[in-house]
């Protein structure tokens, strides 16, 4: 069972230019950031309410986010539901 959407993932060509764009329509402060090495990608988080907004920045040319953004260009990539068991 689906207890609520966990976060909602957006690619963005710069954090550093789309997180204070994101602060500024969500009117809250990114809580967290964070590399993920494997998948070449940062991150940043914003939190409305029990949900997420999580933005994904590309660094390198490989990457699933990188690729995503050449063949379809910034905006929503993914949705994340926190659900009550993986398995079915």
């Amino acid at each position: 069972m689906i207890r609520k959407i966990e976060h909602l993932g957006i690619a963005v060509n710069s954090l550093e230019e789309s997180v204070p764009i994101y602060e500024t329509l969500l009117g809250t402060k990114c809580y967290k950031t964070e590399e993920v090495l494997s998948e070449g990608v940062k991150t940043a988080f914003l939190a409305i309410g029990e949900s997420k907004i999580e933005l994904l920045e590309a660094t390198n040319d490989d990457s699933p986010i990188a690729k995503f953004l050449s063949k379809k260009g910034k905006g929503f990539h993914h949705i994340a539901f926190d659900v009550d068991d993986i398995q079915l």
